[in-house]
């Protein structure tokens, strides 16, 4: 019962370690989105952390447009890498968890 017991301590540790690789190599996947005229293109991490952000000049003329475009844009960047970011933790989480009766996903 005990060996059990640090056998599951131990693959929790190692399941940790692992999320925690994925996090770091999440900052290194890139996510592209673009407005649908490509007026305006955004790269951001499947961390969810903006790197680049592209501005044609038509969109400079006209700061309320521009402020939509920023919104619309970054939240659908955003959402694309939150659900990359979550499907690669999960996938790395539910592989490394110790079979515990009556623990489901």
């Amino acid at each position: 019962m005990f060996g059990d017991m640090m056998g599951m301590m131990g693959k929790l540790k190692e399941t940790q370690a692992k999320v925690e690789e994925t996090k770091k190599r999440l900052d290194s996947v890139s996510i592209s989105e673009q407005s649908n005229d490509s007026l305006l293109k955004v790269v951001v991490s499947a961390n969810r952390e903006i790197k680049t952000i592209e501005i044609d000049d038509e969109l400079l003329k006209d700061k309320d447009q521009l402020e939509d475009y920023l919104i619309v844009t970054l939240n659908r960047a955003i959402k694309k890498a939150t659900e990359v970011n979550e499907a690669e933790i999960s996938a790395v989480a539910k592989n490394g968890l110790p079979d515990i009766p009556g623990l489901t996903s």
